[in-house]
């Protein structure tokens, strides 16, 4: 498998030769749909609350007697079907909402959208990339030169801090190590850039 590189100005360069498992496998729309769904439930911290008959400010008194008022029975107004009454069944902040994902289902699916950026060739791989100095405005304008003006996600195998503050003030760039790539991220953003020493670490970490 061959993934298109290119050069600091945007031209083609001599191609890279990588993996066919991981870049060239069928896409599994199932599969990609439930990495996505577990990875953005695993990242919930379930902390919402509600209040039940038993926590809900009221009083204990009775709103009206038993009989003879031609209305419904009520004992207080903390019952559930009372405007301002407790929740039945009330969301706890300890809830738990992770979704289990074997890893080999994860593996295969992380390989299934690289395979599919490369495919639609949303997926581009530079030798390195680096800036002068930790200034925004250098690194919108080499991003530029090579022909991403949209949002892009850089995955690169050396983040320094010049490279990291430079890219801090850009809302369409994000970039990370090879060892925090993630499928919410990489189907987020439209284009991929990748340096040629990251898609060498991703395979040793996917193989």
């Amino acid at each position: 498998m061959e993934l298109k590189m290119i050069n600091d100005k945007g031209q083609d360069a001599t191609a890279l030769v990588a993996s066919d498992a991981l870049f060239g496998r069928e896409y599994n729309e199932a599969l990609v749909h439930q990495i996505v769904t577990a990875y953005m439930a695993n990242a919930r911290s379930g902390n919402r609350a509600q209040k039940d008959r038993r926590t809900v400010h009221h009083s204990t008194k009775k709103p009206w007697r038993q009989k003879g008022t031609g209305r419904a029975r009520s004992g207080m107004t903390s019952s559930p079907i009372w405007r301002g009454g407790g929740r039945a069944f009330p969301n706890s902040p300890d809830e738990n909402f992770t979704q289990k994902i074997n890893r080999k289902m994860y593996r295969a699916g992380i390989a299934a959208i690289l395979s599919k950026l490369v495919s639609e060739g949303s997926l581009s791989v530079v030798d390195s990339l680096t800036v002068e100095a930790p200034k925004t405005k250098l690194l919108a304008n080499k991003l530029k030169a090579m022909g991403f003006s949209d949002r892009v996600l850089i995955v690169t195998d050396n983040l320094d801090d010049d490279l990291w503050m430079a890219s801090r003030n850009l809302p369409n760039v994000m970039i990370v190590e090879p060892r925090h790539i993630d499928p919410v991220s990489m189907v987020r953003f439209g284009r991929v850039l990748m340096t040629s020493a990251a898609v060498k670490a991703v395979e040793e970490m996917l193989a």
